[in-house]
């Protein structure tokens, strides 16, 4: 009896593995980032916890292709989950996702990514820009800042000429029009561009400065109240893999994504905002935009959501999206 009790046990033991299910999360932010270490770890130990040890999430220390491929990798099967930035895609397939890379937004990550949560999925049907895929979250980070190290942007003259990285989209358009050469390039390759001279400056965050290690390779930092751009960023698993789970399993990880991990990464990017400053201290002169640039940025702001705005049609009603945006946020564009 007590031999086929233990039998019993290793049988049941080593069927326990073959239960679970392992999900692939291909990862191309640096393995010590603090959006992978206090967002998307804590994030795949609650989705365990959740189903109760039926599912996990594996993040894979090297990604499995480059940061634009991330939306198709996850539709395509390449991986099981990935997340990326909007506007790395060549193509306007999430065009309406705009509404979270404008100018004057906000300067709460927080209250940034709920609210895009809520508004691009409601008002502006973001499943329907995420075919193929399960939308697991949505996501912003801190008030985007305009980095260079050749000059403090005194009026909007002094953009003239300058060579900016941008990560497409909105603050792509945006830098042209003010006068400076936009460069696309994703986050992992500004360090080598900017260290050799490549490029001037960079539109990035507070956090990416240290993530990025570009501290010692930037003299001036401009910020406005509200940020002078965003980026939008989406967090999706594959459509077959997520059907395949149990219907309890998909309920408990809806119940730990959305608008939960939007505040959960909310968190994480100011957090890593404010340590990112204490670190800078006074090595980098960071400076509020003067009000002649404010105009500038404004007007130009106010041209591009326009025509934003129009290209949506009659089917979605961006302006309102906007303004819903900007209440939820506080913030008054003059």
């Amino acid at each position: 009896m007590k031999s086929l009790k233990l039998g019993l046990a290793g049988l049941l033991l080593s069927a326990a593995p073959a239960l679970a299910e392992t999900l692939v999360m291909s990862s191309w932010l640096p393995p010590r980032h603090p959006i992978v270490v206090n967002a998307f770890e804590p994030w795949a130990e609650q989705i365990a916890e959740a189903t109760e040890g039926r599912v996990t999430v594996r993040i894979m220390a090297r990604p499995l292709g480059s940061p634009p491929a991330h939306f198709d990798m996850a539709r395509d099967g390449v991986a099981d989950i990935t997340y990326g930035l909007h506007s790395f895609v060549e193509d306007d397939r999430f065009n309406r996702s705009r509404v979270g890379q404008f100018s004057f937004l906000g300067d709460d990550a927080i209250e940034n990514s709920k609210a895009f949560w809520d508004i691009y999925r409601n008002q502006l049907d973001a499943e329907d820009e995420h075919q193929g895929t399960h939308l697991l979250g949505l996501f912003m980070h801190g008030p985007g800042l305009l980095h260079n190290n050749v000059r403090r942007i005194e009026s909007p003259s002094d953009m003239q000429g300058l060579k900016i990285r941008v990560p497409g989209g909105y603050v792509a358009e945006l830098v042209g029009a003010l006068g400076a050469a936009p460069l696309f390039m994703s986050s992992p390759e500004v360090y080598e561009r900017l260290s050799r001279g490549v490029i001037d400056g960079v539109a990035f965050t507070y956090e990416a400065m240290t993530a990025f290690n570009l501290v010692d390779h930037i003299k001036y930092s401009m910020t406005v109240p509200g940020g002078i751009y965003n980026t939008t960023w989406f967090v999706v698993m594959n459509e077959a893999k997520w059907n395949s789970l149990s219907e309890e399993d998909r309920a408990a990880i809806d119940a730990v994504s959305g608008e939960a991990f939007a505040e959960l990464v909310g968190q994480a990017w100011n957090d890593a905002d404010t340590a990112a400053m204490e670190e800078i201290g006074d090595r980098v002169d960071f400076y509020e935009a003067p009000e002649a640039v404010v105009d500038a940025l404004r007007e130009a702001a106010g041209r591009i959501e326009q025509e934003w705005i129009e290209s949506l049609g009659d089917d979605y009603d961006g302006a309102a999206a906007l303004a819903a945006f900007r209440e939820r946020t506080g913030v008054a564009v003059e």
